[in-house]
């Protein structure tokens, strides 16, 4: 269950760090473009995290 929970966090940091990855972009601030970029990397992390736990349950 707990895989499930982390994908979807994943999934949603992944988003949102995309969606302030853009506008940091588009309104030329460095900060917003670097903090979206960290939080999409993080919801990759979270979703990778529910993925293994979800093989390991398998086991």
């Amino acid at each position: 269950m707990g895989e499930l929970k982390d994908k979807a966090k994943g999934h949603a940091d992944t988003m949102l760090g995309a969606v302030k990855h853009r506008i940091g972009k588009a309104t030329h601030n460095p900060e917003l473009e670097a903090r979206g970029a960290a939080q999409k990397l993080k919801g990759q992390a979270e979703k990778t995290k529910g993925g293994v736990k979800g093989t390991l349950n398998k086991l």
